[in-house]
Formats: C-alpha cells, sequence, structure tokens
C-alpha cells in the first residue's frame, strides 16, 4: 500500500483492548461530592438551576452522605445556608451555626469512611454577599476579614471536620488560618486552598443554590479570567505558607490552568467542576442535544487528564456508580 502497516488502531478493536491500553484512569476515590445544607429544612428542597441537586436538610445530609461513602466518593465538602446573615458573617464563626452542625452531624454519620470538607468562606453568611467584612467605603477589608477566617477555621476543626477549603481569595488566607488551627491544637487539620478561583460567570447556579446575597461582584478578590501567571504566583504563595492541596476553579474553561499548576507544585492539585459546567450538560441533556451519561464521563476524564489529582463534582455519586 505505500506505507509501513503501523494501524494505531490494532489498540482500539474491542472495549477490553481499549481498557488495557487507557492512559487515564478516573477512580471514585478521587471524586469529591459538593454538598448543601440548609438552615430549617424538614426535607430537602431542589435547585431549580441545578437539576438533581438539592438543599438538604440535617436529616437528608446524613443519608446523602452515607450514600455517598456507599458509592465510594472519596471526599464530600459542606456548604451551610443559614436563615439569618448579618454583615460580618457571624454564623459562620457560630458553634451553633448551620455549617458547623452540618459538620458535626456528617462527622457522626461516615466518621473516618470519607474526607469531610468545610468551606472556609463567609459569603454564605454575609447579608451582603461578600466573602469578607466590609471596610467603611464599601470595599471588602482583607486583613480584617482574615481574623474571621481564622475562627471559622477553629470553629470547623472543633466540629470535626478534616479539611478546611478557604475559597474567599483573601492574601494571606492560607497563613493565617494554618496558624490558628495549628495554635488551637489542630494541626492534623488539612488545608485545601481555592488557590486559583476566577471571577467567573459559571458560578451562576451556585448563587442561586446559597441563596446569595451578594451586591455588586468580587472582581477585586478574584482573579481575572485572562490571567496565568498571576494563578500560578497565588498557587506558589499558598504554597509556602501551608497549603496540603490547591484548587483550581472553575475547572473545564481553565484545563490549562490545571495543567499548569500541575507541573509548578508537588502538592495533591484539586479542580472543582462548578456549578455551571454542570447545569449547561444537564440543561442540553434534558433537550436531547447531548448524551448526559457519555459527556459526564468525558469531562471528568478530560479534567483528571489535564493533571488534577482529585475533582468536586455534583456528579460525584453517579459518576462513582458508573466507574464501578
Amino acid at each position: 500500500m505505500g506505507f509501513p502497516e503501523i494501524r494505531p488502531r490494532r489498540l482500539r478493536t474491542t472495549p477490553a483492548m481499549r481498557r488495557l491500553v487507557s492512559e487515564t484512569r478516573l477512580h471514585p476515590a478521587e471524586l469529591i461530592l459538593p454538598m448543601f445544607v440548609k438552615e430549617g429544612l424538614t426535607e430537602p428542597r431542589p435547585i431549580a438551576s441545578m437539576p438533581g441537586v438539592v438543599q438538604h436538610s440535617r436529616e437528608s445530609l446524613r443519608k446523602a452522605a452515607a450514600e455517598a461513602v456507599e458509592a465510594g466518593v472519596g471526599g464530600i465538602m459542606l456548604f451551610g445556608i443559614p436563615l439569618a446573615k448579618d454583615p460580618t458573617g457571624s454564623g459562620g464563626i457560630d458553634p451553633g451555626g448551620i455549617l458547623n452542625v452540618a459538620v458535626r452531624d456528617v462527622v457522626s454519620e461516615v466518621g473516618s469512611s470519607t474526607v469531610v470538607m468545610s468551606d472556609l468562606c463567609l459569603d454564605e453568611f454575609t447579608s451582603h454577599g461578600h466573602c469578607g467584612v466590609l471596610a467603611a467605603d464599601g470595599s471588602v477589608d482583607n486583613d480584617a476579614t482574615l481574623d474571621a477566617y481564622a475562627q471559622m477555621a477553629v470553629a470547623q476543626a472543633a466540629a470535626g471536620v478534616h479539611v478546611v477549603g478557604p475559597s474567599g481569595m483573601m492574601d494571606g488566607q492560607v497563613g493565617v488560618v494554618r496558624r490558628a488551627l495549628d495554635e488551637a491544637g489542630y494541626a492534623d487539620v488539612a488545608i485545601l486552598a481555592y488557590a486559583v478561583k476566577y471571577a467567573s460567570a459559571f458560578f451562576g447556579p451556585f448563587r442561586d443554590a446559597v441563596e446569595s446575597s451578594l451586591e455588586g461582584d468580587r472582581r477585586t478578590y478574584q482573579q481575572d479570567p485572562a490571567n496565568l501567571r498571576e494563578s500560578l504566583r497565588e498557587v506558589e504563595l499558598d504554597v509556602a505558607e501551608g497549603a496540603d492541596m490547591v484548587m483550581v476553579k472553575p475547572a473545564l474553561p481553565y484545563l490549562d490552568v490545571v495543567s499548569a499548576v500541575r507541573q509548578r507544585v508537588d502538592v495533591p492539585v484539586a479542580a472543582y467542576q462548578v456549578s455551571g459546567e454542570y447545569a449547561m450538560v444537564e440543561a442540553a441533556a434534558a433537550n436531547g442535544w447531548l448524551d448526559r451519561d457519555r459527556v459526564m464521563l468525558e469531562t471528568l476524564h478530560s479534567i483528571k487528564r489535564a493533571g488534577a489529582s482529585m475533582i468536586l463534582t455534583y456528579w460525584a455519586v453517579d459518576a462513582a456508580r458508573r466507574l464501578h
């Protein structure tokens, strides 16, 4: 035929052959399930913009956490939605606040069978919806916010959390949280730093999920979607301050960033497949435009292939069952 008999298709002939030579393997233990719990609910409440995702009651949260563990999911990330908010987000620090109560509930239910994580940010608890305490001019006061994060970290650790996830993008947040945990006797609590968090339009459905009160935007502290070098600098700073793991958020629009971060650091790298990514696929599948299950796994494999060690995804349980 005029060319060597080199036929790559030989390695694609059967499902068994394709499994044997697969370069990227996705395991349920690498998936983390974000979960929302709302104070005062007696039953789960669907989130309209995120089909299949709910705001949990405390009881349904416990059951769903057990189901996630049974499916083999590696971790759970908790977000709390309080009934009342105030300018300083005091509900996030209150030991009786919904997030700290939920941490205790889930740890009591599943113990060390999975890794229990909690969002360490004030935005769900502030009446203005920003991730920190406001200064007199309406800007977010970085250093005053760090004081609140330190208290919040200790409260979550006291509730039994295994990993805290500082997500507010305040300068110095990882170092302050690490010192606070160590000084309070919680040296074993790990930090998953939201080191690269872009000011993304893909967060829209999440803000429905947490009933955000945001006024304005978060562009003064979340990162510019046009930038990569800035993100790598943020990652290096967080690792230097004591981050045990780092995260890129969102995932799919920033696979190049995931790859660059993986090459830059030697700690585990997480990527958050955010609400907008999830909602787009679910909406297209509902209209018959996409094969939901194939696209779900294809997107997760793409994130893993880019270099993520773990993936936060609302499909964690569904994907874990299909991977089994």
